[in-house]
């Protein structure tokens, strides 16, 4: 770092979804609205597949958990996007920023795994149905989460302890609606190559290997359903991986579009624009993708609602 006078950065100023004053308001009340069904969807989702005694199985246990990820996810960040919204001065503290950056970090991680997990749980299911409950134990079952959540913890502690490891100095003002790896290194007056490394790889690395397996599952699956002879049966078998297969598909093309793209073409601009997919719309989605369609889910939320 060169040498001269630096104010040391106490806190940061995020610009949000929009500069533009008039904007502010309207901007709150759809927020609001997106986070409130997001809230609604997955603690339905959450509390039905807990206490409806058809819906125990190893699919909706997974889903119960990428229910939790995804509130846990927008709850990061909208409360705070929300307030920011409302006031003039769009402030956080600098443990505040580290603190919404290391929770923001651990959801996302743990939301690429665990649809990489559901993959596999279709997977099974299709491919070796008579092996199923053995393969996908309850015992398997809880391995897979508690090692999906234990490995997001441990990737946003190292991420995070990587991107503020650097100095931060004057200006402060972060390009974005909260504290992501890139804006915040954008701002950094010293060497950064080590975090951006870091990021770039723990990001690079976390896709390939969850999009390798969500893809090798489902060339096996497609095969597979391809040998069954009857179209109902084809038909029923292509239902219970439409949900996941549409979810993955939007989860992913996000990421794949905001993290690999080339580094000369890079726009903080349409990183925020990218960001409100995965951090708000799509955890507002995937309960909607999930139920919609989902005979099991409308049953049990017909019974919950009647008692």
């Amino acid at each position: 770092m060169a040498n001269g006078n630096f104010t040391r950065v106490t806190e940061f100023i995020l610009t949000g979804v929009s500069e533009r004053p008039d904007l502010q308001i309207p901007l709150f009340f759809v927020f609001l609205v997106i986070y409130g069904l997001t809230v609604t969807g997955n603690l339905s989702i959450i509390t039905l597949s807990s206490v409806d005694s058809r819906l125990q199985t190893p699919m909706y246990f997974f889903l119960r958990h990428l229910a939790i990820i995804n509130l846990g996810n927008s709850t990061v960040i909208a409360p705070k996007m929300l307030v920011n919204l409302l006031v003039k001065k769009h402030t956080t503290s600098f443990y505040e920023c580290a603190t919404q950056l290391g929770g923001f970090l651990v959801f996302i991680v743990a939301e690429i795994f665990m649809l990489a997990v559901m993959a596999f749980d279709r997977y099974v299911a299709i491919c070796n149905p008579l092996r199923y409950m053995v393969v996908v134990s309850q015992q398997a079952c809880f391995l897979l989460v508690s090692l999906t959540y234990l490995y997001s913890f441990s990737t946003a502690v190292v991420v995070s302890c990587c991107v503020f490891s650097v100095s931060y100095c004057s200006p402060n003002v972060i390009n974005h609606f909260y504290c992501d790896t890139v804006p915040l290194l954008a701002l950094s007056c010293s060497d950064t190559s080590f975090p951006e490394t870091v990021v770039f790889v723990s990001a690079s690395t976390n896709l390939i290997f969850s999009i390798t397996v969500v893809v090798a599952s489902y060339f096996n699956i497609i095969l597979s359903i391809l040998r069954i002879r009857s179209s109902e049966g084809r038909k029923r078998a292509f239902s219970t991986c439409a949900s996941h297969m549409t979810a993955v598909s939007v989860f992913y093309g996000t990421l794949l579009f905001m993290y690999l793209q080339p580094r000369n073409n890079h726009s903080l601009d349409t990183d925020k624009m990218a960001s409100v997919f995965y951090t708000l719309l799509i955890p507002m989605l995937n309960p909607m993708i999930y139920s919609l369609r989902n005979k099991d889910m409308k049953v049990a939320l017909r019974k919950f609602l009647t008692n």
